[in-house]
């Protein structure tokens, strides 16, 4: 059965809609046996996708192709995560640095965030006196 490269990403809950899975494809956010192609081109059973999110590269194998979106629990038998152990954990590292900034719009720091702030800044200066 052939079927567009969006519909089967789409349809493996790779992305949410199939504009945005689309969009990702041609922007190089999702590639096909590491190479850039085009949402129309026609996956094959074995062909790899590769998605980049933020530092990590997660790495998948197509089984079978479908056009029908699948619920979560039937994913696996479409495809396979052949991601390395080091890019989740690259990526569950970018998660937990990213929980340390402030949200924007969460108004000015209080004082307990000022005076933390102070201690970690605390002696940053001194090295220029000597």
């Amino acid at each position: 059965m052939a079927s567009r490269f969006d519909k089967v990403v789409w349809a493996v809950r790779l992305a949410k809609t199939r504009s945005q899975a689309s969009e990702l494809i041609s922007k190089g956010k999702i590639k096909l046996n590491g190479q850039q192609v085009k949402p129309s081109r026609e996956p094959k059973v074995g062909d790899s996708i590769e998605i980049s999110k933020n530092t990590a590269t997660f790495s998948y194998k197509l089984i079978e192709i479908i056009d029908k979106r699948v619920g979560p629990k039937l994913v696996e038998n479409y495809l396979i995560d052949t991601t390395p152990l080091e890019e989740v954990e690259k990526f569950r590292l970018y998660n937990l640095s990213q929980a340390v900034y402030r949200d924007n719009g969460s108004g000015k720091p209080t004082k307990k965030d000022r005076r933390e702030l102070g201690y970690f800044l605390e002696g940053w200066g001194d090295d220029e006196e000597d």
